[in-house]
């Protein structure tokens, strides 16, 4: 399908699109009626298109564009998986594979980079945040579903996978080979800087995490730690519950977050006073890549007041998502419900916005003429803390001593 016909794609999902969110705040009682007047609306632009296109395009390309285009401007993460599709991903979603690393959602169309693991091969091969993914294994992403992109990047370790990427800091696309490896999460970091001042950077969130997250708590308490820095950078993997269950160590009472739906009555998940554990000061970084449970336990540390937040606005991903079976076998996994903040902002919506709003340093990676990274910044490798703008300033907003010199390791 050419870029002509793309184009048209991309205009007839948008049209639908604004004429649906049109007749919902018009319609009310007649909703119904409106909905189908516009859907309407699209087939008559579809036939337009068959008939009236310089050429005869293909009609199955033209109208699942039009699908994955409809999916993508209500919700980044949702894909539309075709029959043969959705049998594929039903065989190998729970199946123990190596990957790359990546955690992706759908912007402009393109897959785009919400995270890369530290440490994973994307990560290594300098993958960040707002990079765009254009092909996989010479597949073009455009109007791929990104259920399916997730099951491509899979595979046998040791094995390879071909991507074009667009860089956010070299713009001009470039094609890497990234080598499949079991992907492992960094482990919880716990430490003491200076100034009676704890650091705990989580991670990823699971359940055995958040138990070393707590044991970490205690063990900087008893060191002497009388203010407590919660680095939540880069921590893109872990469900909202997970995020619910962090924020539960630092507030002993009242509203964490509550999930709502269209179909699915609100939920509310409130503080459990056994399960505080941290009274004393913190405050809590987040950059773009702070997404799902993460940014939850960001949501509530702010809406409370319990914490201050330093850093970044986080990528925005909090929500229950459910594949629903088409007639023909085909199916949609979309978003059924979403997590709120205890002030009511829709977290997949909005994000979380610091009080304390700064900008991240980037990294100090060169490539060479083919795209590769020539000096990879590794997990290994950490700022010191006067090169580290968002440690500085939680430290500033704690009233640690502004002499405090550190490395995290």
């Amino acid at each position: 399908m050419n870029s002509r016909v793309k184009f048209l794609v991309v205009m007839t999902s948008a049209c639908l699109v604004a004429l649906l969110l049109l007749g919902a705040v018009l319609g009310k009682s007649t909703a119904p009626d409106n909905a189908y007047r516009h859907l309407a609306v699209f087939s008559e632009v579809l036939s337009r298109i068959k008939s009236e296109y310089v050429e005869e395009p293909d009609m199955k390309s033209v109208t699942v564009g039009a699908l994955s285009g409809l999916l993508e401007s209500i919700d980044p993460f949702a894909s539309y998986l075709s029959a043969d599709q959705y049998k594929e991903y039903l065989k190998k979603k729970d199946a123990h594979q190596a990957g790359v690393g990546l955690i992706l959602s759908k912007k402009f169309g393109y897959m785009s980079v919400v995270d890369a693991i530290p440490g994973s091969p994307a990560d290594k091969a300098g993958l960040t945040t707002g990079d765009i993914i254009e092909a996989i294994q010479g597949v073009a992403t455009r109007d791929m579903p990104l259920a399916y992109a997730d099951l491509l990047l899979r595979g046998d370790p040791g094995s390879t996978v071909e991507l074009s990427v667009m860089r956010v800091r070299r713009p001009e696309p470039q094609k890497i080979t990234l080598t499949r490896a079991v992907v492992t999460y960094p482990p919880v970091v716990t430490k003491m800087l200076a100034d009676q001042t704890g650091y705990i950077e989580p991670g990823a969130l699971s359940p055995a995490r958040l138990s070393q997250v707590a044991a970490g708590l205690a063990q900087l308490r008893k060191q002497g730690a009388v203010r407590l820095i919660l680095d939540l950078r880069h921590s893109a993997a872990g469900p909202p519950e997970d995020g619910v269950a962090l924020a539960n160590l630092f507030v002993d009472n009242g509203l964490l977050a509550y999930v709502q739906g269209q179909k699915s009555p609100r939920k509310d998940f409130n503080a459990e006073p056994s399960k505080a554990v941290w009274k004393l000061p913190v405050a809590v970084i987040t950059n773009r890549g702070t997404a799902g449970g993460a940014e939850v336990a960001a949501a509530a540390l702010l809406d409370t007041k319990r914490a201050q937040l330093v850093g970044e606005r986080t990528y925005g991903d909090a929500a229950i998502r459910r594949a629903i079976t088409m007639d023909d076998g085909a199916a949609i996994i979309l978003s059924v419900a979403k997590y709120y903040s205890p002030s009511g902002k829709a977290i997949q919506d909005t994000g979380v916005t610091p009080q304390n709003v700064v900008a991240e340093a980037e990294p100090a990676i060169e490539f060479d003429e083919e795209g590769e990274p020539l000096k990879p910044e590794t997990p290994e490798v950490k700022k010191p803390l006067e090169e580290d703008p968002l440690l500085k300033k939680a430290l500033e907003v704690l009233g640690a001593a502004p002499a405090v010199q550190a490395t995290l390791k």
